[in-house]
């Protein structure tokens, strides 16, 4: 969480009081204010609006990332995705972009992380597949699991577990450009993930 701070304060340009300022945490899973970063979005100056696919998790918009008809064109300040585009298919992170793209203000932002395949790709090269690579509140992570999604809640039955797709520092900025954001910037937070911020020129 301490490399994406600077990230932020870099492209984040202040688009509105800070009583108005809202941010669509995408794929909020259940309620809980420690999934949303709090260096950059304080509750005091942020309101938190939930989206999510599982009804189950009380979310304030129940919809797809790929379709967030729900939400207004241009009725967000910042959109906030934590671990949501590698479980689509590759050729549904457009859909999800421009999705993202759509319901943001005028020089509103976005930030995202997600599993970084290059640093997981170095372990593989070593070997270490199925070593741990960290400790997690669900237990053990293995590079497998970072690859390929959690292994154990798949076996449960968790299926939207699963990854899809994966990115390189390189790839996702890529990806950003071409969904049209501009200022994009992409972090290696050298404990396996991405940090993204973008802004939405228009």
């Amino acid at each position: 969480m301490t490399q994406a701070t600077p990230l932020i304060q870099e492209s984040a340009t202040p688009i509105a009081p800070p009583a108005m300022r809202q941010v669509l945490h995408v794929g909020c899973g259940a309620a809980n204010p420690d999934k949303v970063p709090q260096d950059f979005f304080p509750f005091a100056a942020w309101t938190e609006l939930r989206l999510d696919i599982d009804p189950n998790v009380a979310p304030d918009i129940v919809a797809s990332i790929t379709d967030m008809a729900p939400v207004a064109t241009a009725s967000v300040d910042a959109v906030w995705s934590a671990h949501n585009l590698e479980h689509l298919r590759a050729h549904e992170v457009p859909l999800a972009l421009a999705e993202f793209r759509r319901v943001l203000r005028p020089k509103g932002f976005i930030l995202v992380t997600m599993p970084d395949l290059q640093q997981i790709a170095q372990l593989i090269y070593e070997d270490k597949l199925e070593g741990t690579a960290y400790i997690s509140a669900m237990g053990p992570i293995m590079p497998l699991d970072m690859l390929y999604g959690f292994g154990r809640s798949i076996a449960e039955g968790n299926d939207f577990m699963g990854h899809r797709t994966g990115f390189t520092a390189t790839s996702l900025a890529a990806h950003l450009a071409r969904a049209g954001f501009a200022n994009v910037q992409v972090q290696r937070d050298g404990a396996f993930a991405l940090w993204a911020s973008a802004v939405n020129p228009a």
